[in-house]
């Protein structure tokens, strides 16, 4: 069937998506992406800022798909990019300036209180490596906990080392993107 969608025009995917169509947005999506894609990345300079950027604007269209008065999916996809950069150029802008109103260094008087903030992070990192899966939150825990080598962890559960290294990839990335606004919190907790 996928084949069929990609021999519809325009117009015709668009009155698809209007009726709740996936395979119609599906299709957009492999049309369009790489075009949304070279908007948003020569602007920004930044890959992982510009899939953000598509990501947003494929979600939004799934979204108001009913409402959205779409003339041209092509013009309307480039304009809804280019506004999404602007508002996220906008927000890095703010972020900078403020970064550049907060003192250069910091001088925390309350050690107690800032000790508390610590632990309030670490209990937080906690409570996001339980949320992982069963299998990768036993190996996070191995190695980071224990200071079990991959080899060591590979063989006491009877993995194989890249499985095990797949593993620890997959729960270091989710507790990257978990904790980012953490950080974030912690950062402006410190300079403010």
């Amino acid at each position: 069937m996928p084949a069929l969608y990609s021999t519809y025009t325009p117009d015709e995917l668009v009155r698809l998506l209007q009726q709740d169509d996936a395979e119609a947005f599906t299709e957009i999506y492999r049309r369009y992406w790489q075009k949304m894609f070279a908007i948003a990345i020569n602007r920004l300079h930044d890959s992982a800022l510009a899939e953000d950027v598509v990501h947003d604007v494929l979600a939004s269209l799934w979204a108001n798909r009913s409402e959205a008065a779409i003339q041209t999916i092509e013009n309307y996809l480039a304009v809804a990019t280019k506004y999404m950069v602007l508002t996220r150029l906008k927000q890095q802008a703010r972020q900078q300036q403020l970064l550049q109103q907060a003192p250069a260094t910091v001088a925390i008087n309350d050690e107690v209180e800032l000790r508390m903030q610590q632990r309030q992070l670490l209990a937080r990192i906690a409570e996001e490596v339980e949320k992982l899966p069963e299998k990768c939150r036993l190996i996070f825990k191995y190695s980071r906990e224990a200071g079990m080598p991959v080899k060591e962890i590979a063989r006491v559960l009877q993995l194989s080392p890249k499985t095990v290294e797949n593993q620890l990839t997959k729960a270091l990335r989710q507790l990257r993107v978990a904790t980012r606004s953490l950080f974030m919190m912690l950062v402006l907790f410190l300079f403010f």
